[in-house]
């Protein structure tokens, strides 16, 4: 939305409308619990699963996605919630060291990533995996920094898909052991205490 038109929403309207909006996009493995991961978070305003980072010109989940990420877009005000911030629930929410896929998903769609589109992003996403390195100084972080590209919403089934199968996401993430190897690296860091901060109760 340009300034001039948020100007003349607010003039005319008598409502707040933020025209400085800004994107993420991340990759952490299963977008469903990546989705769960940022959605309710102050300052986030959106969060849609989809795919990127590959060569495929119309990846679906169910056909062809050639070398894409599975990622979520997160949308954010800045004025509430720093790409900084974002960071820091990322890296709360992946296993660092596991670039063969996350967790019980394997295979390059579930690689972790961060993508960056900014001078800006890049520099804090670097000071970020900086600090991650610094954590752990005898392991390999496997999440590279990466440009972003263009971003493919997945088909609608698998958008909010922890909201509106609750039962058998729950029963997913259990089984996929994510949680027990997310306490296994990130129990008692400053990283996962920042996160939990500003992240809504675990889903």
């Amino acid at each position: 939305m340009s300034v001039l038109r948020s100007l003349i929403c607010t003039a005319l309207l008598g409502v707040t409308v933020n025209a400085w909006s800004a994107s993420a996009v991340f990759a952490g493995g299963c977008f469903w619990c990546m989705e769960a991961a940022y959605q309710g978070v102050p300052g986030v305003t959106d969060v849609v699963s989809g795919f990127s980072g590959g060569t495929h010109p119309n990846p679906t989940y169910g056909g062809a996605h050639d070398g894409h990420y599975e990622v979520v877009q997160v949308d954010y005000d800045p004025a509430q919630i720093s790409f900084a911030q974002l960071l820091d629930i990322y890296w709360a929410n992946v296993d660092p060291f596991d670039g063969g896929g996350q967790f019980c998903d394997r295979g390059e769609s579930y690689r972790p990533a961060v993508f960056v589109e900014t001078q800006q992003e890049r520099s804090l996403a670097e000071s970020s995996l900086a600090v991650v390195r610094g954590m752990f100084p005898q392991q390999t972080i496997a999440a590279p920094i990466l440009p972003r590209a263009r971003f493919f919403p997945v088909e609608e089934y698998h958008q909010d898909y922890y909201l509106k199968n609750p039962v058998r996401y729950k029963y997913y993430r259990w089984g996929c052991g994510r949680q027990r190897r997310l306490d296994e690296v990130w129990e008692g860091t400053d990283i996962r205490a920042r996160a939990e901060a500003l992240a809504p109760a675990s889903h």
